[in-house]
């Protein structure tokens, strides 16, 4: 990018630093149009799923392809904008991040294209570099490597796509996850070890389930086990949805799981983590 085009794009993202603290409208026809021009134009992160899902993907698509050096108006990018509607909304992301990712294969400047594309203004561009990781072709351990920085993003979107990011090649290869991911745990970040723990859900959100862990949720306990009393709400949510998600399969080891835990760490957060993984076992005791 040239100094004009980057003198241009940082008066275009000044021109909306007033629109950052907004709080999101409660529904998609209460969006002010500035905020839909911000955020159709690449400038401004989404708030809310409302305004998620109000993005023009194909005006945001050609935006985001001219922010990072790519072709607004190549073939590729044009054919897979045109069929978006026969997808569902989650799997449009999918095909723009495949069409970008094919155009960047072949740029000259491909590792100056994806660093843009990881650091955009807009949360939906940066789940779309989070996707490109499944595209990578990458040994397990290099791709949770590159998709570290997105794990660790401040906007909420880009942390789940992370992880969706990386599950097919978790499952692929459990046991060397579990062995890669147990430095995560530890991390100062709540984000990274967070991260852990959700990405290692025996059913998870909108995602392929682990057989394995269904049958056989304690291969994980050295990652459950360091996040027992995590400080963190977001990490203690994580963890109990994990046992809860055990708790389907395996409902006595997680039960016998929480009492030992109450027993040897009897703190509010245990507690709290315990309370909320047997919360579907208390609903059929």
């Amino acid at each position: 990018m040239d100094a004009a085009a980057a003198a241009a794009a940082a008066a275009a993202l000044a021109s909306v630093a007033h629109l950052k603290g907004r709080k999101g409208a409660f529904r998609i026809a209460l969006i002010p149009p500035e905020v839909l021009r911000g955020l159709n134009d690449g400038l401004l992160e989404t708030v809310n799923l409302n305004e998620f899902l109000a993005l023009e993907l194909p005006q945001l698509a050609r935006s985001v392809a001219r922010h990072i050096g790519l072709d607004a108006e190549s073939e590729r990018l044009a054919d897979t904008l045109a069929m978006l509607p026969a997808f569902k909304p989650m799997q449009r992301h999918g095909h723009i991040a495949r069409a970008l990712y094919d155009l960047a294969a072949v740029h000259a400047e491909r590792d100056a294209v994806a660093h843009r594309l990881a650091t955009h203004a807009s949360d939906a561009a940066r789940c779309w570099a989070a996707q490109w990781v499944a595209l990578s072709g990458l040994p397990l351990a290099a791709r949770l490597d590159a998709v570290r920085r997105f794990a660790a993003d401040p906007h909420f979107g880009v942390r789940e796509i992370a992880w969706m990011a990386v599950r097919d090649a978790v499952i692929d290869a459990l046991d060397e996850a579990l062995v890669l991911l147990q430095p995560w745990t530890a991390d100062a970040d709540p984000n990274i070890r967070r991260f852990a723990s959700e990405l290692t859900r025996p059913r998870g959100v909108w995602c392929v389930q682990i057989e394995a862990l269904k049958a056989e949720p304690w291969r994980a306990l050295p990652l459950l086990e360091a996040l027992r009393a995590d400080d963190s709400r977001y990490v203690q949510n994580s963890v109990a949805n994990w046992l809860n998600d055990a708790s389907k399969t395996q409902p006595e080891w997680v039960d016998r799981l929480g009492a030992r835990w109450l027993a040897e760490s009897d703190t509010p957060a245990t507690r709290y983590i315990v309370r909320r993984a047997l919360r579907t076992l208390g609903k059929q005791a």
